[in-house]
């Protein structure tokens, strides 16, 4: 996909990190150059803060997010255990926020983000 056609919300390859956009700022092109885009992005796991500097015609990559349903079959220290509703999958986790750990309980729902084959809880269903 083209830089340009990107804009705040949308999600982007930075690094080899999937990031989620939250600025997303582009200068008319000069006398000798092409118009730049400037995009800061927070990571989709580490939540750390990335940038990236180039022209608005630049192809960059953009992750493929599946948003799945999964119940919590157990809950460790720091692992979660989680079967897929659909697919009955079962599998590990460790990526969870705070303030989420705090609400999952073992036999709840949860909506994961399966991206690149990295898992992470999104939010608690009630």
């Amino acid at each position: 996909m083209d830089l340009g056609s990107l804009k705040v919300g949308s999600y982007i390859m930075i690094d080899g990190e999937p990031c989620r956009i939250v600025a997303y700022d582009h200068s008319k092109p000069g006398k000798h150059g092409s118009a730049k885009a400037r995009v800061a992005a927070m990571g989709v796991f580490d939540g750390s803060r990335h940038s990236l500097v180039s022209p608005v015609s630049a192809n960059v990559e953009v992750p493929l997010i599946d948003k799945r349903n999964g119940q919590v079959i157990s809950v460790s220290d720091q692992t979660l255990q989680i079967m897929d509703l659909e697919t009955f999958e079962v599998f590990e986790t460790s990526s969870v926020e705070d303030e989420i750990r705090d609400k999952i309980r073992q036999g709840g729902e949860v909506e994961y983000w399966k991206v690149m084959e990295r898992i992470k809880i999104a939010r608690v269903k009630a």
